[in-house]
């Protein structure tokens, strides 16, 4: 089995906060789609540690809180960068396009 990459259409750039995150469903992954110091980042949506939304999370930086217990997330690199999590979570690269924010996705080929 291969893995195939497929660049998805997220949102808008307006539809994402200046600093913070807007939640998106790509090909059934849930991935938070990050804005912070200008930069734009994409992170697979659940803390690897309490199964929540991490997109409902404070910015800060490069790192994403989870809103729940407090893990911290590096965007560039999806390792936890506080407890309690301690599990990584896939991070998954972006492309802008005028206003649209595209995100690569892996898929399954058989």
């Amino acid at each position: 089995m291969s893995v195939s990459r497929t660049l998805v259409r997220a949102c808008s750039l307006a539809e994402i906060p200046e600093v913070g995150a807007h939640r998106v469903v790509l090909q059934g992954t849930p991935v938070a789609v990050v804005r912070s110091d200008g930069d734009v980042y994409a992170i697979f949506d659940i803390c690897s540690h309490a199964n929540v939304s991490l997109a409902e999370g404070e910015v800060d930086g490069t790192t994403i809180e989870c809103w729940l217990h407090g893990s911290t997330f590096d965007l560039t690199t999806g390792r936890p960068t506080s407890l309690p999590a301690t599990k990584p979570v896939p991070v998954y690269p972006v492309t802008i396009d005028g206003d649209d924010v595209y995100v690569e996705i892996a898929g399954q080929e058989s």
